[in-house]
């Protein structure tokens, strides 16, 4: 073969690569730049649903009653069905930075707190969390279904679980309508792997909704997963996920 017609039919093999992998970047992996989950501006059971949550990290809540329905903050309050959960990882198309996150939620969520104290006073000192990852999707169903038997491996590890190792004191703030600051210090299991984490969250009670929303970054290594990529070094996932979360809970 004529060394111009070698370097030609190169050029085109490395086209088709090329434009395949942009292809299958544009409908699998390109992020759809969902807002992150903060707490809600208002009363939690409206403001919560899945993928909708405000951006705006210095919003207040509106103030409500400190305390459950039976008018007290002690004892054991259950996950709300609003409650989201999911995924948020950097992609990179060849050298490229991405044009945004893969984002994925699920509003499959479970679990309680144990709670002690009165007045202004409250600690937790209890405290799971279940989610279902099998359900978990984004804006992408090719990419969810990636997600099956590579990352995550969904069809393997169909649950991602935390566990509260440590008693958290929730602010008289918090009690009163005002996000604020704590430290959720427990055990994560994800992907079959289970490490000490401690998660930077805000919490507040308000209309009788304990709302707490947090992240948490990680190398992906730490739970053995394998970032997916797409045709080597065209398309790539970040080593680093991060774990996002807006909960509410009731009184039970």
């Amino acid at each position: 073969m004529p060394r111009s017609r070698a370097i030609a039919v190169a050029i085109v093999a490395v086209l088709v690569v090329a434009i395949g992998g942009f292809i299958l970047y544009d409908q699998v992996l390109r992020g759809d730049s969902a807002a992150a989950l903060t707490l809600p501006t208002a009363s939690p059971a409206n403001q919560a649903s899945a993928p909708a949550a405000t951006t705006d990290p210095n919003a207040t809540a509106v103030p409500g009653t400190g305390a459950g329905s039976d008018g007290t903050v002690a004892g054991n309050w259950s996950v709300a069905s609003d409650s989201v959960a999911g995924y948020r990882v950097r992609e990179q198309l060849a050298n490229l930075p991405a044009e945004s996150d893969a984002v994925g939620r699920t509003d499959k969520v479970t679990g309680s707190l144990t709670v002690e104290g009165s007045g202004d006073t409250a600690t937790v000192t209890a405290g799971t969390l279940t989610v279902d990852t099998t359900s978990i999707t984004s804006d992408k169903p090719m990419r969810d279904n990636r997600l099956r038997n590579e990352g995550l491996e969904t069809d393997s590890f169909p649950t991602a679980t935390f566990k509260l190792t440590a008693p958290v004191t929730v602010p008289a703030a918090a009690l009163a309508g005002t996000p604020s600051d704590v430290t959720l210090t427990g055990d994560l299991t994800l992907h079959g792997v289970t490490k000490p984490v401690s998660i930077p969250a805000k919490v507040q009670l308000v209309n009788g909704v304990v709302s707490v929303a947090g992240s948490l970054s990680f190398p992906l290594s730490d739970y053995s997963i394998t970032a997916p990529n797409v045709g080597g070094f065209i398309v790539s996932i970040a080593d680093t996920g991060t774990l996002e979360f807006l909960v509410n809970f009731t009184k039970a």
